[in-house]
């Protein structure tokens, strides 16, 4: 019974992501704000990669002194 439910939340998913993906970023696209959302998510993607290169550094750190 949960595989069928599954599977149809999946496929209404799925459908409804095809009908409304094209007119969504033709709009988008027309009155110009596809470059604001570029731009969102080009931050995200660099906080994302700063804050994973700072815990990496932290990491590092908690390592060398457990080492010690």
């Amino acid at each position: 019974m949960k595989k069928i439910g599954l599977t149809i939340l999946l496929y209404i998913t799925l459908v409804t992501n095809v009908f409304c993906q094209s007119s969504n970023v033709d709009f988008i696209h027309s009155i110009g704000k596809i470059y604001v959302v570029v731009a969102v998510i080009a931050a995200t993607f660099i906080g994302i990669i700063f804050y994973l290169i700072s815990l990496d550094k932290k990491l590092t750190k908690l390592e060398n002194q457990i080492k010690k």
